[in-house]
């Protein structure tokens, strides 16, 4: 929203969107079991496949999960007259990014060309590039791609004087080449000390927002960063270490706006990944009074986790800010196909399939041995490893949990089970952290309507772009 108040969503082809559901499943698709190979999206829906006739490793997507998380993000946002313009890189998935236009999105945030090549294939009519675009190459298509759709807008970041010129040099000769060409608008960047990009000093931020002014070319459209980068956990030093960050983003815009540098009516501020947005809010959010559009890019949120991100959110399991919170939306289900030594079972899951930057995945349930059975728990066994293809599960195994060296557990084991409870051929749901390393794993994605279900449903497939 901008100063107004008003609700300004994005474009989306939604021809284009509706033609994902004709897409042919095959092997190139590992969520997909052979039975199913050569029918479309439509046709898999339809069926209405369960769980436990998709292979193992696979990722899952919970419907409900998603629904509560993309309603109360929307809500959030509206209730505080703060835009979204969600980071599609989290999911690299035009049909999520059209429930999130449908939620209210502003615009789909990208990081790269790349992406911005598929926002734009699917239709996406307003795309922030949370990044510098400095290849020639790429701001030549990009200057096609505005000249050819006057109701497209693309907004890049530019940090210092040096990239400014660049885009100059190569938009000018493209000019000279093809003809004129509508001005790209660029968002100063300021960074913060031990961050990644942006400008790290007020000097060098107007600098460069005076070179952009200068450039026919371009067209000083606001100011932009990235918290994220300055913390990593949610504790009182961290949010204001990212508090005394934004103060330095506000500070250059309201240099902007009393020297008159702006070149649009609205000027665009930005910020925000998903651990931090409540303080973007306490900080940005009175700027939409005084005529910006003050615009968050969290991304994880719809699919949030069951690690960082429930750690660190503001809505997360230690909320701070007013709402109902996320809920995890993905979850890895592998099969337990080893019990080589005491203590130790491994999987059939590993870095290929799973995340793991941000902390291993967790063991939440074993899924019914036998029809009618529910879900068990499985206590005090810990994911330690991911090789590529293996999950490591270890326990104690002289504490009771499991592979004593009594009788008793040598005749459980004879028998295929034991105190640990796990036995080759089980299958586990395992709780991820960060959505950013998972999706990226998977070309497609079941969705399913109840993750906690003894045998969920399949109710949608979700392609990916990575």
């Amino acid at each position: 929203m901008d100063g107004t108040g008003a609700v300004d969503t994005c474009r989306i082809d939604r021809e284009k969107i509706a033609a994902l559901d004709d897409e042919r499943v095959g092997p190139r698709h590992k969520a997909v079991p052979p039975e199913l190979w050569g029918l479309s999206v439509a046709e898999v829906r339809a069926r209405r496949p369960r769980l436990s006739q998709l292979p193992t490793p696979l990722l899952t997507l919970s419907r409900s999960a998603l629904d509560t998380n993309l309603r109360v993000m929307a809500d959030w946002c509206a209730e505080r007259g703060l835009d979204l313009a969600p980071h599609g890189k989290t999911t690299m998935a035009p049909r999520l990014w059209a429930e999130q236009v449908d939620a209210g999105a502003w615009a789909i945030t990208v990081a790269n060309p790349f992406q911005l090549g598929v926002a734009l294939e699917f239709g996406i009519g307003r795309v922030l590039v949370a990044n510098s675009v400095i290849s020639p190459l790429a701001l030549r298509w990009i200057a096609d791609e505005l000249a050819a759709d006057r109701e497209l807008r693309v907004l890049v970041w530019a940090d210092s004087p040096v990239a400014v010129d660049l885009m100059h040099d190569a938009l000018a000769a493209h000019t000279a080449a093809a003809g004129s060409r509508p001005p790209l608008d660029v968002l100063v960047e300021r960074g913060g000390a031990g961050g990644r990009t942006g400008a790290r000093d007020l000097e060098t931020a107007l600098a460069t927002a005076e070179r952009v002014a200068a450039s026919p070319h371009l067209r000083l459209a606001g100011v932009g960063g990235y918290e994220g980068a300055l913390a990593h956990d949610s504790d009182t030093r961290s949010r204001d270490v990212v508090r005394g960050y934004l103060r330095d983003l506000v500070e250059v815009h309201e240099r902007l706006v009393a020297d008159g540098r702006y070149e649009v009516e609205v000027p665009v501020v930005t910020a925000g990944g998903s651990a931090y947005f409540d303080v973007v809010d306490e900080v940005l959010s009175p700027l939409v009074a005084a005529g910006a559009r003050v615009v968050l890019r969290s991304g994880a949120y719809v699919v949030h986790d069951d690690g960082f991100y429930r750690h660190v959110s503001p809505l997360g399991e230690e909320p701070r800010t007013g709402g109902p919170g996320f809920r995890s939306a993905m979850h890895g289900w592998v099969r337990v196909s080893s019990r080589p030594e005491p203590g130790l079972a491994l999987f059939d899951a590993g870095k290929r399939d799973l995340p793991f930057d941000e902390g291993l995945p967790e063991v939440q349930l074993r899924r019914p041995r036998m029809p009618g059975d529910a879900p068990a728990t499985v206590a005090g066994v810990q994911v330690t490893a991911l090789n590529d293809q293996h999950g490591f599960l270890r326990w104690d195994a002289h504490d009771g949990g499991a592979d004593g060296a009594d009788g008793a557990d040598r005749a459980d084991r004879a028998d295929g089970a034991d105190r640990a409870d796990l036995r080759i051929g089980d299958e586990l749901r395992l709780g991820l952290s960060h959505p950013c390393t998972a999706m990226d794993k998977w070309t497609l994605v079941p969705v399913v309507d109840d993750a906690d279900a003894a045998d969920p449903v399949v109710v949608d497939l979700v392609r990916t772009w990575f």
